[in-house]
């Protein structure tokens, strides 16, 4: 016999002794609404009654797949199906006992008893068989309950409630919980029969109690992710003040989409100590701003562009064009788009966005929609020891893109810009506030162009400006993560030095929420949309912070020591300059800044110098006409220039 003939035998046995469970419950009804006297005489109605009821009944559950659920995982889910299912039999039986014999001789009441005992006959045996196999009865504790790691949960939320679940139906799971602590006001009651036992200003307390009683916890669980990211890091202090290691629940989104899926501890990581919350992100609007259309991306083997390539392949464009100057780089999103989206147009170019023939080419064939603009450099101490490299690469790469987007009429561009164009006091940040004004000056010009035979929609072109991106080349958690391996020293360059950081899940999806909402604005042809950071991070406590997450004490097991300020580095960075007025716009976590373009023939006048001389490998030339085309830029580490004539 078949798999698939067991299971349905299976199931049509289920059914079948359900039915027989209605057939009883209006036997037993009957009984219950005449008594033993009346019963035990002659009820005309009892035998055509308790077939017809036992048959209706059947018919319904076999409908209703009532036989499907699985007894030992019984839920409410289930038993809102049963009263569904129960009361569709018994107004099923009412109509059909109405139109034979209009109800004569059957008690009204008879009705109202028969769904109340079904419910009972059903939903019992269920929830007794989920309760026996979860040892719900058993006096003592489970076996293998001696040798389990006893836990603290903190929070006392839907994940706790399914955590403590897991672990008492799995006999063979890791974790004891012996306790919850959480900061709204539940001090007493219980979640399971686990005790809440307080807030966490409390746990100092709530420890020495469970110690006393033989249970002290071995591990703390953060079981709420919505705590924020300061709560995070006050209890790693907490956790390794009382030599107790801390690890969480994983969120919902980090779940896979599976029946089988379990709840699995994971140590806290550095995106935890953020604790930014989840923005909500108008996903349809998205997915109608990139479907069908053809999206190029450049730099799309960097940080910003993989995930770019990511998420927009989840949108279904017609085509995507992916851009990059690395091999090695385009090779591996090449491989990993090709193997997750089998069925996406893709189209992979190793290109250099300064080689502006290639760039033209490029656009001529493809005719890109939407133009996403990720290649730069960014390593700020790479662009000090490299000026005119990282000029021609941020600066008149940028142009490139942004021209050939007017030329071939591409509807969006946007430009991947830094809170280090703010203020700048590097050549990373100048390059890239040079080309925000590039980009926002050739915008500004951009207007529709109309005649009587059609319209031809210009560019609109978008900045998109945020801090540092956690674990991105080149930034502070990877180099710490490498010297971490080494066994230290972790090198801090400032014990004050504070900067501001973002997944790069988060910053990618609030990229593409800002184009959307930059689309949208119709009387608009260029914006700054500025994405909200939160608080900005000490890098000395993030430093501190990830010697403990790996188990060691900071400046003994692994040393932090002070380097200075490297070139180009600044204490903090901003993310508007004084003349930009946010504006907040629809999404809390993006704003808007007022644009600051200026008049092209200049500008165009002044980059065609510093096309000039950056070619010439002029770098101090370049460095001083750069300081003057963006005034606010401050170099922190003064070189002797030579000023030229402009």
């Amino acid at each position: 016999m078949s798999l698939s003939k067991l299971r349905l035998n299976r199931n049509t046995l289920v059914a079948l002794q359900d039915a027989l469970m209605a057939a009883a419950s209006f036997v037993l009804s009957v009984y219950i609404r005449l008594g033993s006297e009346q019963f035990s005489q002659s009820v005309d109605y009892l035998l055509p009654g308790t077939v017809t009821f036992a048959a209706v009944s059947f018919a319904v559950f076999m409908y209703m797949r009532l036989y499907r659920g699985l007894w030992r995982y019984a839920s409410m889910q289930d038993m809102m199906g049963i009263v569904k299912a129960v009361t569709l039999s018994i107004l099923i039986f009412a109509v059909l006992m109405f139109t034979f014999n209009r109800l004569a001789g059957l008690p009204r009441s008879l009705l109202f008893i028969n769904w109340m005992l079904l419910l009972f006959m059903l939903g019992g045996p269920r929830f007794a068989y989920r309760a026996f196999k979860e040892r719900t009865f058993s006096w003592s504790p489970s076996p293998g309950a001696k040798n389990r790691i006893p836990v603290l949960l903190i929070g006392a939320g839907n994940d706790a409630e399914q955590f403590i679940r897991e672990m008492s139906r799995d006999h063979s799971g890791s974790y004891d919980i012996v306790g919850l602590v959480d900061d709204r006001e539940q001090k007493g009651r219980t979640i399971h029969r686990v005790p809440i036992y307080g807030a966490t200003d409390a746990i100092p307390l709530i420890m020495k109690k469970l110690e006393r009683k033989g249970t002290r916890p071995q591990k703390w669980i953060l079981s709420d992710d919505r705590i924020s990211g300061s709560a995070v890091r006050h209890l790693l202090e907490l956790a390794d003040s009382m030599g107790v290691p801390l690890a969480r629940l994983p969120r919902l989104s980090e779940l896979k989409h599976s029946i089988n899926e379990r709840l699995q501890v994971r140590p806290i990581a550095v995106e935890d100590l953020l604790g930014r919350a989840q923005n909500v992100l108008d996903r349809d609007r998205m997915q109608s701003f990139v479907e069908g259309r053809k999206v190029l991306i450049t730099g799309a083997g960097g940080t910003i562009g993989s995930e770019l390539t990511r998420q927009i392949s989840n949108f279904g464009p017609s085509e995507l064009i992916l851009i990059e100057n690395s091999e090695y780089n385009l090779y591996h999103i090449e491989h990993e788009l090709r193997e997750a989206f089998p069925d996406l147009s893709l189209t992979v170019l190793l290109a250099d966005i300064r080689d502006v023939r290639h760039i033209d080419v490029i656009f001529k064939k493809h005719q890109p929609n939407l133009v996403f603009h990720a290649a730069a450099i960014k390593h700020v101490p790479m662009a000090e020891k490299n000026i005119e490299q990282a000029i021609l690469t941020n600066v008149f790469g940028t142009c490139h893109i942004a021209e050939a987007c007017q030329r071939y009429h591409a509807d969006v561009m946007v430009m991947i810009s830094t809170d280090k164009a703010v203020n700048p006091g590097n050549v990373m940040g100048a390059t890239k506030r040079l080309a925000e004004s590039f980009c926002q000056t050739l915008g500004r010009q951009s207007q529709p162009v109309e005649n009587k035979y059609s319209t031809v929609k210009n560019t609109k072109y978008f900045t998109v400006r945020f801090g540092n991106v956690l674990g991105s080349t080149g930034s502070v958690v990877p180099l710490f993560e490498e010297q971490l391996a080494k066994g230290g020293p972790l090198t801090v360059t400032h014990p004050d030095m504070v900067r501001y950081f973002m997944t790069v899940r988060e910053a990618v999806e609030l990229v593409l929420q800002a184009a959307v909402l930059g689309d949208a604005m119709k009387d608009r042809q260029e914006c700054i949309f500025v994405l909200d950071m939160g608080q900005p991070v000490r890098i000395l406590d993030l430093a501190t912070q990830m010697i403990k997450l790996a188990g060691l004490r900071p400046n003994e097991d692994i040393k932090i020591t002070f380097t200075g300020l490297r070139p180009g580095e600044k204490l903090f960075e901003e993310l508007f300059h004084f003349s930009e007025n946010a504006v907040k716009t629809t999404h809390e976590g993006i704003f808007l800044a007022s644009p600051r373009g200026t008049d092209m023939a200049t500008l165009r006048k002044n980059l065609e110098k510093l096309f000039g001389l950056s070619s010439e490998r002029k770098a101090n030339e370049a460095l001083a006409l750069l300081k003057m085309m963006v005034p606010e830029f401050k170099s922190l580490f003064e070189k002797d220039e030579k000023q030229i004539a402009i």
